[in-house]
């Protein structure tokens, strides 16, 4: 048994696309990318329907890797993230199916259901920029965020964490379809003379839409979550 973020994932609106199959491959191949430079536990797979799930090794990479894949989406296609600290184990004796991957268990897993059912809740109640939500499993507390030797209370990562998702998620959800590129580019690591140039436009021009559309805030949100985890 190990301790890590549980990732629930699923499709908004799946039943009105044309071509589901092709979203469920762009979901899954977005998420790898998104997760390319994390500490990922487990890749991406699909469950059943339009259902994903992953596992990462901590809070901080799986806020990044949600907003990364928020941004990286083809458009017209989102996701719903329900992200879960707790334990993680297999039940053994299972994952002799397609995927080869072992059936999951572990209170991470019952808080990342939580929250995404909670992620639905919220857009139900009118907060449809809501995409992602966080909760904290038995055993979970601040040990998914920074690891075994903090000891917080277990209130205080949801406190603080589920308030940014919501705000993030809320200027994604506002970006245009270039915005939205020149914020994935610049949380990549790509230079703005390098996004000037694919993108056909000035490197003042991307400046002023990283600053205007509110990617420059989330770059500085990335950098300080890499900061913190590495201290």
């Amino acid at each position: 048994m190990t301790d890590g973020i549980a990732l629930i994932v699923d499709i908004v609106g799946s039943r009105t696309l044309e071509d589901r199959a092709g979203a469920q491959r762009a979901v899954l191949e977005t998420l790898a990318a998104a997760a390319r430079n994390e500490k990922v536990l487990r890749d991406p797979w699909a469950t059943v329907g339009d259902e994903f799930q992953m596992i990462l090794a901590d809070l901080d990479a799986a806020v990044r890797t949600t907003g990364l894949t928020h941004l990286l989406l083809p458009e017209g296609l989102q996701v719903r993230f329900g992200l879960g600290s707790g334990s993680l184990s297999e039940i053994p004796g299972t994952g002799n199916g397609a995927s080869g991957t072992p059936i999951q268990d572990g209170s991470a897993w019952w808080a990342a259901r939580e929250a995404i059912h909670q992620v639905h809740r919220l857009r139900e109640s009118g907060q449809e920029t809501a995409l992602t939500w966080y909760a904290v499993g038995e055993g979970g507390s601040e040990r998914g965020r920074h690891g075994p030797g903090d000891h917080e209370p277990e209130a205080t990562a949801e406190s603080l964490v589920n308030p940014l998702l919501l705000l993030r998620d809320h200027v994604v959800m506002r970006m245009k379809t270039r915005e939205r590129r020149i914020a994935a580019a610049l949380l990549q690591g790509t230079t703005q003379v390098d996004i000037a140039r694919a993108e056909g436009i000035s490197q003042s021009a991307v400046s002023q839409s990283a600053h205007r559309s509110g990617a420059a805030t989330l770059v500085e949100v990335h950098r300080l979550l890499r900061t913190e985890t590495a201290s």
